[in-house]
């Protein structure tokens, strides 16, 4: 983990894929302490700290920890309010819309009851590879998006890109086994495709407009690479 921001207040880290938040009371396996965000951040802060929202154990990207409660308790109502703006980055299968909002309801993840959940996105590249999946196409699409979440629902970027069919690549749980397979297999991309790239929101304190971007890694090198050489924009 590094850090991307640090005052008196909150500090931003860049989490790795395969990192959890905090502990999960109901896992089935044990994480390792090694590999929670919460336990790392407070080795290498030297204090107690307080995670104010959360990213997918797959996802990478920026992560806030506040330094006190009650500036946890002021960026959690930001978040409660949908005052910080987040955006991502994922591969997709096939070519969704060049712009598009997915505006379809979604399961609780602690009663099961719908909810609204809104995201908006924009198809950066488009890729076509050699590939055949199954046996209907001789080559496979894939499109590089940016998509901001308008609502804060569990796997929210994850599960509406599975309802428009346009899964993304590396998701295990609402994703395509055998497209995971060819990016895995294939073009050495492994892991869940999905990047929290920036978080914008105002300090908590005095109100200055706050930009955190995330760092780079040797997968999304990999992705940025493959879609720059051999990828086309968008119609």
């Amino acid at each position: 983990m590094n850090l991307l921001y640090q005052d008196d207040y909150f500090i931003a880290i860049h989490k790795p894929s395969g990192f959890h938040v905090h502990p999960h009371e109901d896992s089935p396996y044990r994480v390792p302490r090694s590999k929670i965000c919460l336990y790392e951040a407070r080795r290498i802060m030297k204090q107690h700290v307080f995670p104010v929202h959360r990213l997918d154990a797959g996802t990478s990207g920026v992560l806030l920890f506040a330094l006190s409660s009650e500036i946890a308790r002021l960026l959690c109502k930001q978040f409660a309010e949908r005052i910080p703006k987040k955006t991502y980055h994922a591969v997709v299968r096939g070519y969704p819309m060049t712009e598009g909002l997915i505006d379809i309801d979604l399961e609780l993840d602690s009663t099961d009851e719908k909810a609204v959940a809104v995201t908006s996105y924009k198809s950066l590249r488009r890729l076509e590879l050699p590939f055949a999946v199954g046996n209907r196409f001789p080559t496979t699409r894939y499109t590089l998006i940016e998509a901001e979440p308008h609502t804060g629902r569990f796997h929210q970027i994850r599960r509406h890109f599975n309802r428009i069919s346009h899964p993304l690549l590396g998701d295990s749980e609402h994703g395509d086994t055998r497209h995971n397979r060819l990016f895995r297999e294939n073009l050495g991309i492994s892991g869940l495709c999905l990047k929290a790239s920036q978080l914008s929101f105002p300090h908590p304190v005095h109100g200055a407009p706050i930009a955190i971007q995330a760092l780079t890694c040797d997968k999304w090198n990999k992705i940025h690479s493959l879609f720059a050489e051999k990828g086309t924009d968008p119609l």
